[in-house]
């Protein structure tokens, strides 16, 4: 039976103390015990159900949690403050000195400085390869790898991961493989596809609307569990926790994702088809030109579409500035970074959100600078917005 993802979000139902239909926000840091032995049994990591200290987990937290376990199809996940403090713990939990990691050659901009930057300092080595060419994948792996790092879609340049080809050879390995979902909740469960570990960035679409950054490690209890040890737990001795106020209001947005996720789908597919017709360069998993349409339909959960990301080429920086920023004053978005807001958001990534990545592996792996990247919003009229973003491009010379 196919995996239905905003169905199991529904299913989970909750009460505040006083009967509230949103959980109540448990405002405090730290938490009474009512016996020492508690206390200690807590330490030691026996006590289930006990508060400690909200570094560790809070009841907020562990409702937003649970949901996105539910939605991802893993047995339970851990919040933190930012998509960055859910990623770089959970690879620190898997790797030491001298371990290895095989990564996508596209992935977030920060992700790529952490590991190609930061890693290193801890003597952790990356090999980043073209994550659609599974022999080359493959043949990356040593006897010192963990991990195989992803992103589902990948950022900027929306290259396809094949998640359960991806999955056989880390099992085949000894793997744990590790994919970023943040471009495609919902539309894709890579845990069902066989990921050991699925991530988020909650800022972007699963939040939706651009006023608190968050972060989201889906996987098994025993991973969540030795991710928030108080000895050698990644989250916990790093720091990165959510606060309980922001994982509340992170949780009512996401009872609307499914009917948001269907409307950036919708919408951007349509401009995609429009854009890619006017003769642009375009990029989106959900055109029959995109090499990795066919797998992105094989993998997908087909009601909510192909996303809301979509990239065109005008061939040069200044001619994408000059677009971009008579989009915004035109009303049709904003020119700035992130991703899942009600309005459209463009920005060139090849200088700011993937400038961490050298110009020169920019150009290798097709990162352009006119490549300009559209998180389509929740227009109403598409047809209109399509019309303005036409008219727009012709004054400054790309159509």
């Amino acid at each position: 039976m196919a995996f239905k993802p905003a169905d199991k979000i529904q299913d989970l139902q909750y009460f505040g103390e006083f009967g509230g239909v949103n959980p109540s926000i448990s405002d405090s840091s730290t938490y009474t015990f009512l016996s020492a032995k508690t206390m200690f049994d807590t330490f030691e990591g026996n006590a289930d159900g006990c508060y400690l200290y909200s570094r560790h987990s809070t009841p907020s937290n562990l409702y937003l949690g649970q949901a996105l376990a539910a939605m991802e199809g893993t047995e339970t996940a851990n919040v933190a403050a930012s998509g960055m403090g859910a990623i770089t713990p959970a690879i620190l939990q898997l790797c030491k000195a001298g371990d290895h990691i095989v990564s996508s050659r596209t992935i977030y901009g920060g992700t790529y400085a952490f590991l190609k930057n930061f890693a290193p300092r801890l003597n952790i080595e990356t090999s980043f390869v073209d994550i659609t060419k599974l022999d080359e994948v493959e043949n990356s792996i040593t006897k010192n790898t963990k991990i195989i790092y992803c992103e589902t879609v990948s950022n900027p340049l929306l290259e396809i991961a094949d998640i359960e080809a991806l999955s056989k050879i880390s099992k085949k390995h000894g793997l744990k493989l590790l994919v970023d979902n943040t471009f495609s909740p919902l539309s894709i469960s890579p845990a069902d596809l066989g990921a050991d570990v699925v991530l988020h960035s909650l800022t972007k679409f699963i939040n939706g609307s651009s006023d608190t950054m968050g972060g989201v490690t889906c996987g098994t209890q025993e991973f969540i569990d030795a991710l928030r040890n108080v000895n050698d737990g990644a989250n916990m001795l790093l720091g990165p926790a959510m606060d309980s106020l922001r994982a509340a209001s992170i949780l009512k947005n996401l009872r609307t994702l499914h009917i948001r996720i269907k409307q950036h789908s919708e919408n951007a597919l349509y401009l995609a088809e429009k854009f890619e017709a006017d003769g642009l360069k375009t990029v989106y998993p959900g055109l029959k030109s995109h090499t990795g349409h066919e797998l992105f339909k094989k993998m997908m959960n087909e009601e909510y579409g192909f996303g809301g990301m979509l990239t065109i080429d005008v061939g040069g920086i200044d001619k994408a500035n000059e677009l971009m920023e008579m989009m915004q004053e035109h009303n049709l978005g904003y020119l700035a970074v992130s991703l899942g807001f009600y309005k459209t958001l463009f920005s060139a990534p090849g200088s700011s959100t993937s400038s961490e990545i050298p110009e020169e592996e920019q150009k290798e792996m097709g990162l352009s600078d006119g490549l300009i990247r559209f998180s389509i919003g929740l227009d109403n009229d598409i047809a209109r917005t399509y019309q303005m973003m036409r008219e727009c491009m012709v004054k400054v010379g790309v159509l």
